[in-house]
């Protein structure tokens, strides 16, 4: 159910105090229509969950495996969500279609205009010289993104 921002904690007392003070001033309440999915969700066939866990894998293995393909690009194998949040300060400062991108921003932005994939700099997360990329889409759009990319950052020039 990514997205809906459902989830629940399970811990000592102590602990649940203090994270459903902060919870209650952090956030607003959870939808009723999020809070019954979710109930439907954890209570019903839990069999796709299997399915959904071997497919993440899969994506999460492919994409890795295509971006440490590319020169100047550095993809460690996440261990959770479904992103990956690889280094690409070997790429700054080259040319790539006539731009030198000097930050993960600017190559971002090169990257939406020339590939038209959607990648979030690591700027956004204070740390600059990294993207980070969902792998929360089918296969076949996955390895189309992840080619794109190939096919783009490999032209790379110094």
């Amino acid at each position: 159910m990514t997205g809906w921002r459902v989830g629940w904690v399970i811990g000592p007392q102590d602990v649940i105090k203090a994270a459903t003070n902060l919870q209650s001033h952090a956030t607003s309440n959870v939808s009723n229509v999020a809070q019954v999915a979710a109930l439907a969700a954890v209570s019903g066939d839990l069999s796709a969950v299997d399915e959904m866990r071997t497919a993440f894998d899969r994506r999460r293995r492919t994409i890795v495996r295509m971006l440490n393909e590319i020169p100047g690009v550095v993809c460690p194998e996440p261990e959770g969500a479904f992103y990956v949040y690889p280094s690409v300060k070997g790429l700054l400062g080259k040319e790539i279609r006539g731009r030198r991108p000097q930050n993960s921003a600017e190559l971002a932005s090169l990257i939406l205009d020339e590939a038209e994939v959607a990648v979030v700099p690591g700027e956004a997360f204070g740390t600059q010289g990294y993207l980070r990329l969902s792998y929360a889409l089918g296969d076949e759009d996955l390895a189309e993104g992840a080619t794109r990319l190939q096919k783009l950052l490999g032209e790379a020039q110094a």
